[in-house]
């Protein structure tokens, strides 16, 4: 038998890098001496981040359109016409089996030379409303997972395979290690711990909310492990407490988490934006969550995550214009009502995929 070939982009942020990488992990432990090449765009967090997960990565020259009339956008053409390029000759070069896409920039131009040169392709859509590339791509696409139902109006039913997201496999048993979480964050066991996801880079609005509500939080007996995300960690990395000898409520303020399977086994409620990854890990570990969806994203697609969710009672929504008068009734009543929580968590633990990967690589097998 012949050694497997894969190429796998995603890119532009986590929510797309990480779903790809777990591909790439499930093929490499069924085939260990497959060969695997990721594309990604040249300046974008992909290419640190791949790399540091053992696999080999390529960038293009391509960036988004802005939704202004900016020189970025005049240079477009160039470089889709440069990625495309660069695309047919890293795929002529590889010779994959299948190419695999999970959404940014790069999977645009990769996909596309890889369906000209007949070469199998895989589109893996994490969100509940596919972006502009995706929708393009998929009427040549040989398969597509997704992770939301109803998406007949934007993808050929006949292609569509409802497999959820990819999640790291160490979120499948965070019940057993809520006592380690709890020493690893240096936490209080006696009180209840309040997680804020504002995504890798951050969420503005939700630091400000949090900021605004410390006071609030300790009145309410609550710690807080704060990740503020590597942009505004410089401003808020000041109100970081550690627990002294008095009983000060701790505030942990970080930039990124390292071990998310320890942080979602401590915490007791999450406030959360509404990111592919986010929504189907919270989904995994099944806490009461809020969302705060980003308005700032494509076709508004956080809160179309978010809603998928609320509508089978298995969240909360706030948007950000309502966090001035709405956020410390709905926190309060979430935390006196113990009903609610188990509620919360039961139904959106019910919508978790824990076998995504593993069903989207049997998609893939059956092209090769």
């Amino acid at each position: 038998m012949s050694k497997y070939k894969f190429i796998l982009s995603g890119g532009g942020t986590g929510g797309h890098i990480y779903p790809a990488i777990a591909i790439a992990n499930e093929l490499k432990s069924r085939f260990p001496d497959a060969e695997f090449l990721f594309v990604g765009a040249q300046d974008k967090m992909e290419m640190q981040k791949v790399p540091q997960s053992g696999y080999a990565i390529e960038g293009l020259w391509i960036a988004g359109l802005q939704r202004k009339l900016t020189l970025q956008n005049a240079m477009f053409p160039l470089k889709l016409v440069n990625s495309l390029w660069k695309s047919r000759k890293i795929i002529k070069k590889f010779k994959p089996d299948v190419v695999i896409g999970t959404g940014g920039f790069a999977s645009g131009p990769l996909l596309q030379a890889a369906n000209s040169l007949n070469i199998p392709t895989v589109i893996q859509e994490q969100n509940s409303y596919p972006g502009i590339t995706n929708k393009l791509l998929s009427k040549k696409a040989n398969a597509i997972c997704v992770a939301h139902e109803n998406l007949e109006r934007f993808f050929p039913k006949d292609k569509m395979v409802f497999t959820g997201n990819p999640v790291r496999q160490d979120l499948l048993d965070v019940e057993n290690k809520r006592q380690e979480g709890i020493e690893y964050f240096k936490l209080n066991p006696n009180k209840k711990t309040l997680l804020v996801l504002g995504g890798s880079l951050g969420a503005r609005r939700i630091n400000q909310l949090i900021e605004k509500e410390l006071d609030y939080f300790k009145s309410k007996d609550i710690q807080v492990i704060w990740q503020c995300g590597k942009l505004y960690f410089e401003e808020y990395k000041k109100y970081e407490e550690l627990p002294a000898s008095n009983s000060q409520l701790p505030t942990h303020v970080v930039s990124f988490i390292d071990r998310m399977d320890l942080i979602y086994a401590a915490a007791d409620f999450v406030i959360s934006r509404a990111g592919a990854s986010s929504v189907s890990e919270l989904c995994l570990v099944g806490k009461p969550t809020i969302f705060i969806p980003s308005p700032n994203v494509a076709e508004d697609h956080q809160t179309k995550n978010a809603s998928a969710i609320v509508d089978k009672k298995g969240a909360i929504l706030l948007k950000e214009n309502e966090l001035d008068e709405k956020f410390e009734t709905t926190f309060s009543d979430l935390i006196s009502n113990e009903n609610l929580q188990k509620e919360l968590s039961q139904n959106i633990n019910k919508l978790a995929k824990p076998n995504a990967t593993k069903d989207i690589v049997e998609e893939i097998l059956k092209l090769v």
